[in-house]
């Protein structure tokens, strides 16, 4: 990964995308306006923060980023990826958002769910997807592929995938796992009640044709750096980090 800083601001891009025609980031909790367990660069809507704050900070993101328009959507934990082409349609509930017009940021939101951004160097499109568990469990990953073939003609081997900073095998416990997870992510399972999210990631992205050299996984644990990022599960009333991304013009 690639640490990056403009004032107060962290975030971290993938050389993976580094010569490619887009804008990425994926923020670090500093810098922000926010205070207390949201404290500081909270982007969540939905955390009880003041709206002014969380404005404040997708603002000064989005300036860091020299990017005109960030869109998000609300989260549902499902699989459902909705295209977007104009800054100003309000996104619907939606686990990703997809488009192929440059300078529309987009964004998810996350506080140990992994961020996945797809870009298809071919047809210049790209997508920004929310996984948490139950994303994995619903293979959101291959919903991804089959979205981007649908509505962007992409094929499977052009994609590039990477992954942010999400909740690492030693922070991933399943107390209730054989009630949640299906039995084929047993094969993950590093110890008793622990499985490795992302290998799960990536077996389910190449099972979907992605070539594992356009797949890069952070392999940050957001659990385990508390500093640097919100984690749900150190402590559900915390904020949210996001990835963001959009496509330059070529």
């Amino acid at each position: 990964m690639l640490y990056k800083r403009h004032h107060e601001l962290h975030w971290l891009e993938f050389e993976l995308l580094a010569d490619c025609p887009i804008i990425h980031g994926s923020f670090l909790r500093h810098g922000g306006t926010s205070t207390g367990p949201l404290g500081s660069l909270n982007l969540g809507k939905s955390r009880g923060d003041l709206p002014e704050n969380v404005s404040a900070n997708i603002k000064k993101v989005a300036d860091t980023l020299s990017l005109p328009d960030i869109l998000s959507a609300r989260i549902c934990h499902g699989d459902a990826i909705t295209a977007v082409n104009n800054a100003h349609l309000i996104p619907p509930m939606s686990d990703g958002l997809s488009t192929s017009t440059p300078h529309l940021g987009l964004m998810v939101t996350q506080a140990d769910c992994q961020a996945a951004i797809f870009y298809d160097p071919i047809r210049h499109a790209l997508a920004n997807v929310h996984c948490g568990w139950r994303g994995n469990v619903q293979n959101i990953y291959a919903a991804t592929v089959n979205h981007m073939q649908q509505v962007y003609g992409s094929m499977p081997a052009d994609l590039i995938v990477c992954i942010s900073p999400s909740l690492g095998p030693d922070s991933s416990q399943f107390i209730n796992y054989k009630e949640e997870l299906p039995a084929d992510f047993c094969a993950f399972q590093i110890k008793a009640e622990y499985f490795d999210l992302w290998a799960i990631s990536e077996w389910q992205l190449t099972t979907a044709g992605i070539l594992p050299h356009h797949i890069q996984i952070a392999r940050i644990d957001t659990f385990a750096h508390p500093a640097d990022y919100f984690s749900h599960r150190r402590n559900p009333q915390c904020g949210r980090q996001a990835t963001i991304c959009a496509l330059r013009t070529r």
